[in-house]
């Protein structure tokens, strides 16, 4: 199917939400969806949690305290989210965009490095360690899984400092000694909504998502 026959995406604000309910919805979403259902990008926050990939190992959870710890279906080691931290979860029918899994996750490092462009941030992927950094930092963290040639799971951007202190608890992505940042320590916005709004329309771009 061309491009241009894909219906246009749904966005869905969820707020600040649960982890764990949130990733079964993504779960049934993906598994009941037919050929002709819209794909869905998932904009939220969730409260304090890491979460561990499919070979995650638990070493990487350095001092998890009281911070929930949930096991999950996506690529990938151990990551932290929080409030602070704006996550989006594009829930795409892969075939019909004509997309791999490599060049899905490249697509959202483009969005994400676009979208700090836009705030005079200077920022790249990295094929070894997928993701996004900037001055040496990472930023942006991507796991993703496919099930049925469709996405779920997909990218965490930290966009406020408060975000980065749950770092401090793991060995980032499985890296030890690996420094985090937030779009607001490099010098741009400190406000998830601009920054959603802002990455929502690289991501089209990127993802040659439909418009409305």
């Amino acid at each position: 199917m061309s491009v241009a026959l894909v219906p246009p995406p749904r966005i869905v604000q969820l707020g600040r939400v649960a982890y764990e309910p949130t990733w079964r919805a993504m779960e049934r979403f993906t598994l009941a969806r037919g050929a002709d259902a819209p794909d869905e990008l998932w904009f939220l926050e969730h409260p304090p949690v890491f979460t561990l990939g499919m070979q995650g190992k638990r070493e990487h959870l350095l001092d998890p305290g009281t911070i929930p710890v949930v096991q999950i279906d996506r690529g990938g080691q151990v990551t932290y989210h929080g409030p602070g931290q704006l996550v989006v979860y594009p829930l795409l029918d892969l075939r019909r965009l004509g997309l791999g899994v490599r060049a899905l996750v490249e697509a959202l490092e483009r969005a994400v490095v676009a979208t700090l462009a836009g705030y005079g941030i200077a920022a790249a992927g990295r094929r070894d360690a997928p993701g996004v950094y900037a001055a040496g930092r990472k930023v942006a963290s991507i796991g993703i899984r496919v099930r049925r040639g469709c996405s779920y799971h997909g990218l965490a951007l930290n966009v406020t400092d408060a975000a980065l202190p749950g770092f401090d608890r793991i060995n980032p992505c499985g890296y030890a000694g690996l420094e985090v940042t937030s779009v607001e320590s490099l010098g741009g916005p400190a406000d998830l909504l601009r920054v959603a709004a802002d990455l929502e329309r690289e991501l089209r771009r990127a993802l040659r998502l439909p418009e409305e």
